[in-house]
């Protein structure tokens, strides 16, 4: 077959056509194939791509498809030749074209890998990397806490709405409480705090010293005593580095890697890092841990621990008969309440907030709600 019956046979708009990929975008183009000293890929009188015949390879394809790539384009270039003939035409041309293709030998040592393979990302997961988190965490720089947990608090405020309530009052009340626990608990650094308006019911405390509580939760309390226990248990995990341990372990070798060579601190890492900190939850046993913690800290008070399991049964309500319950990340809220309230004990200690105080906490958004 001659150049020019070639070229014209794969014209636009034919049954013999080419197709390319330039390894640049995913656009699919029609082209036409003529064979010189090299194969030229031209497409609307546009100057032709020059492949060396010796460069080109065959790779995996449609059936009855020549799939080729050339090993001086874009790794991702791509030609596809359907007609026979000109498949043929090309491969008689290319001496080297399937030196690249794989047979029943490499296909198995391919598989061999990939199992190897697996079997160490699964024992990295399972062994590896909570191992690692155990020895990692309490050696992070405070200065890169405190870096992931101002981006967890930007994910959280954009989550939840970005109002914040500080009526002065209110936020004056608040960090006397945070003050009084974190002086029990033992921390040894300050401890910000703040008020976020939302109906969820929850609290939580961030890497680097900073604890947030959400009104919904204020909005369910009786007593600054039940609030008291929920913020010491998220110290308990502050104290305990957990959140930093969860973080490691979630985020896996990638987390490590760049822990090891200091990237930790560029801003995709900070986003990929304080997205799993929203997103994360504690096991059984840290959670449990957690709850030791805060029924100790309250027992350093002089309070009891008893008015914390009221108000999480309170927002839970009784878990055990759901489904699905052994394999839920916190102890069952009955149970927690059972052991802090056989733990509870006449009140040795002062209020943790006088009247007016307890009145202005609740009052710190605007209402009690």
């Amino acid at each position: 077959m001659t150049d020019s019956a070639v070229q014209d046979a794969s014209t636009p708009g034919s049954s013999d056509t080419a197709i390319f990929f330039d390894g640049r975008s995913s656009r699919r183009r029609t082209v036409c194939l003529a064979f010189k000293d090299q194969l030229e890929i031209s497409e609307d009188g546009a100057a032709p791509i020059l492949w060396a015949y010796a460069d080109i390879r065959q790779v995996d394809g449609a059936q009855e498809t020549l799939r080729a790539m050339c090993l001086s384009a874009p790794p991702l270039a791509r030609i596809e030749i359907r007609n026979t003939q000109l498949a043929a035409e090309l491969a008689s041309r290319c001496p080297r074209l399937t030196e690249n293709r794989i047979d029943g030998r490499a296909v198995t040592k391919i598989v061999g890998w990939s199992l190897a393979a697996v079997i160490s990302i699964v024992t990295l997961v399972m062994f590896a990397i909570p191992l690692a988190a155990d020895r990692l965490a309490p050696i992070v720089p405070q200065g890169v806490e405190r870096r992931l947990g101002d981006a967890a608090e930007v994910q959280i405020k954009t989550i939840f709405g970005n109002k914040t309530c500080n009526a002065a009052s209110g936020q004056k009340a608040f960090d006397k409480l945070l003050r009084s626990l974190r002086e029990a608990a033992g921390l040894d650094t300050a401890v910000a705090s703040e008020v976020l308006q939302t109906s969820v019911p929850n609290a939580l405390a961030l890497p680097g010293g900073k604890v947030i509580l959400f009104s919904g939760l204020l909005a369910k309390a009786k007593s600054p005593d039940e609030i008291a226990g929920v913020l010491a248990h998220e110290l308990g995990h502050l104290k305990h580095r957990d959140n930093m341990r969860n973080l490691i372990h979630d985020s896996g070798t990638s987390f490590l890697v760049g822990l090891l060579f200091g990237d930790i601190t560029g801003a995709g890492a900070l986003v990929f890092a304080s997205r799993t900190l929203v997103t994360s939850s504690y096991s059984r046993d840290v959670e449990q841990s957690a709850d030791t913690f805060a029924m100790d800290v309250m027992r350093k008070l002089g309070r009891s621990p008893k008015p914390m399991g009221e108000l999480l049964f309170r927002v839970t309500g009784k878990q055990g008969d759901s489904e699905m319950t052994i394999l839920a990340s916190h102890p069952l809220t009955e149970d927690r309440l059972k052991q802090m309230s056989e733990a509870d004990r006449p009140p040795t200690g002062a209020p943790l907030l006088m009247p007016g105080e307890w009145t202005a906490l609740q009052a710190i958004c605007g209402s009690k709600s």
